[in-house]
């Protein structure tokens, strides 16, 4: 590659900038920097896992066409998204050649300058890729050609990276009707990397989901039930549970714009489960009956063991227009206030107490979290509170999140990073950017005199790795 500007990575970076703390927090990081990488929430799809001689594709496939954090920031100062190669509606035409979105990319790559892709993008870059050059629009294309080169080589294979990156566990995200042939494939092949199952129903409890009626018709074909009233609805529920469990999976996934529960009888349950049947439910009917299966997701994980994650507090596809042309998860998702400390009350005071149960609730409403959040994992035994997510899973973001809730709620009752991600060769990056901004707060207590070195030790060592562990039952 030739002579440009180079990419400057300090070993020191996101530490300090006080020396004393800088120093502190080295050592600290030192400790934690090379343990194995817990992952268990995120959106690899299993199938990069499934085939040993599977290949990403262009650098354009593997690093920005899938990333709503990539496109929604370019799209934001006005870039079409056509140009970018997202995949759109049938018949509207977008750019094909990887080497002019790359281009376009390279050009624009500016707009990153201290966002947490920007710092994620660049360390892979480096430490992934080995490039040391900045990517600019007169480097882009011999970046393009490097990283072309690398993904031909069987290194850069999924398996041969996730052993490279010290993953010891992956959970996917999958739809509760999956077949799990990925999944089934990993484990037959022989091949040692855990990577395991977590079952998502959200496109099945909540009513409203396009398409409603033929998920159910999935649901009847998946679980070999007949769905033909509430009762069927909630064994097939169960059956795919127990398949999941089976595959390996050790958590739920549910995500809804408020963490609203309610506890409806079975005649109510019942009666809107039919009303939906026919296509005749209410927008009034579709809150109430998701807030009453997130109560019988609870009450199931209480039964099974599965951890339930609830994901609230965002409005999907706000905007219409890019979600007609493109889809969802086209990056126009926007934060929503929540309340937690009402919405949560019926499922905490039935299930909150019970020792068998485990809820990690994740929020995009950071008033929430020192104000309600961590006041309640701070008391309900059942709760752990997730990572800084989506928005704020960045260096100012994660400070502020354990600004916010570890003096109340304690460090135990949080729930480790995860790095919910699509996007995997920055996985490592990620679990990086955690290691060194926790290892900086936590010297800073050190500094304070709130603890002392071995505690802190402990502290840097259970925020890069037990807490994830326990809180999902990885053990």
């Amino acid at each position: 590659m030739s002579l440009r500007a180079k990419i400057t990575l300090p070993a020191d970076r996101y530490l300090g900038p006080d020396p004393a703390q800088k120093e502190i927090a080295q050592t600290l990081y030192n400790q934690v920097a090379n343990l194995p990488l817990i992952c268990p929430h995120g959106h690899v799809d299993p199938r990069l896992l499934s085939d040993p001689d599977y290949q990403f594709g262009s650098p354009a496939d593997l690093l920005f066409i899938p990333d709503h954090y990539v496109f929604r920031m370019l799209y934001s100062q006005g870039i079409p998204m056509e140009k970018l190669g997202i995949p759109g509606a049938d018949g509207l035409t977008v750019e094909q050649d990887h080497r002019k979105i790359w281009q376009l990319f390279a050009e624009n790559f500016y707009l990153f300058r201290g966002t947490p892709t920007g710092l994620w993008i660049t360390q892979e870059l480096v430490q992934v890729f080995g490039v040391d050059e900045k990517l600019t629009a007169d480097s882009a294309q011999d970046i393009f050609d490097h990283i072309s080169a690398c993904l031909d080589r069987p290194e850069f294979r999924p398996r041969r990276l996730f052993e490279q990156f010290n993953i010891e566990v992956l959970a996917t995200t999958d739809s509760a009707t999956d077949s799990l042939a990925h999944h089934r494939a990993i484990r037959e092949s022989g091949w040692p990397g855990r990577v395991i199952p977590t079952f998502r129903p959200d496109d099945l409890i909540n009513l409203n989901t396009p398409g409603w009626l033929a998920n159910i018709a999935c649901l009847s074909q998946a679980s070999s039930i007949d769905i033909t009233n509430y009762a069927g609805f909630i064994q097939a529920l169960e059956n795919r549970r127990a398949f999941f469990k089976e595959m390996g999976a050790t958590a739920g996934d549910h995500s809804a714009e408020t963490a609203y529960t309610i506890e409806l009888s079975a005649r109510e349950a019942e009666t809107i489960f039919r009303r939906a049947l026919k296509g005749q439910h209410t927008a009034a009917d579709a809150v109430q009956f998701t807030g009453h299966m997130f109560m019988e997701m609870a009450r199931m994980s209480v039964e099974d063991g599965l951890v339930m994650q609830l994901h609230t507090g965002i409005v999907r596809n706000h905007n219409d227009y890019i979600f007609e042309r493109f889809g969802r998860d086209a990056g126009g998702d926007i934060p929503l206030r929540n309340n937690f400390t009402q919405n949560l009350r019926p499922l905490l005071n039935k299930y909150g107490n019970h020792p068998g149960f485990r809820l990690i609730v994740f929020s995009l409403d950071e008033g929430t979290l020192a104000r309600e959040l961590a006041p309640l994992a701070g008391h309900y035994p059942a709760l752990r509170l997730g990572p800084p997510w989506w928005y704020y899973d960045s260096l100012t973001g994660i400070r502020r999140y354990l600004d916010y809730v570890a003096e109340t709620a304690g460090l135990q009752n949080l729930a480790g990073f995860n790095e919910d991600t699509r996007a995997f060769p920055s996985i490592p990056i990620r679990h990086d950017v955690w290691r060194r901004v926790t290892c900086n707060w936590v010297a800073g207590l050190v500094l304070r005199g709130v603890v002392d070195m071995e505690d802190a030790r402990e502290m840097a060592h259970d925020l890069a790795y037990r807490l994830a562990k326990r809180a999902y039952k990885l053990d």
